[in-house]
Order: structure tokens, then C-alpha cells, then sequence
């Protein structure tokens, strides 16, 4: 079995609802660069944090992740 890695469409999604890194970090109460470091594959969200991702672009949780 192949080691998976997390996929994310976190950055296309934020941009296409027009939010800076900042304003969804702050609808989520996390810091930018948390979101920066999710968007950039270094940090891998908790599903909490996942699920406040999806809940403020009103997406799934799979719009915004997948396996790769």
C-alpha cells in the first residue's frame, strides 16, 4: 500500500469566495498562518478544524480535501 498524503483545494476554494487567508482564519478562530500552513500541505487540519474550514466556505469537507 502506497503512503497517502492529503490533498487540499482549501486556497482555490477560499479565493473563488473572495476571503483573504486572514478573514477565513478569523471565521474560524484560528491564526493565518495556520491556514497558510494548511493551504500549503505542511500542517494537516483536525477534522474539527477541517469541518469549521467546510462549514465557513459552505462547502463539504470533500470540496475542500482528499486523498493523494
Amino acid at each position: 500500500m502506497k503512503d497517502e498524503t492529503l490533498g487540499s483545494r482549501l486556497k482555490e476554494v477560499r479565493t473563488q469566495a473572495g476571503l483573504t487567508q486572514a478573514e477565513l482564519a478569523e471565521r474560524v478562530g484560528v491564526s493565518r498562518k495556520t491556514i497558510n500552513t494548511v493551504e500549503n500541505g505542511i500542517f494537516i487540519p483536525s477534522t474539527l478544524l477541517a469541518l469549521k474550514l467546510a462549514h465557513a466556505l459552505k462547502r463539504k469537507v470533500e470540496d475542500l480535501f482528499f486523498l493523494a
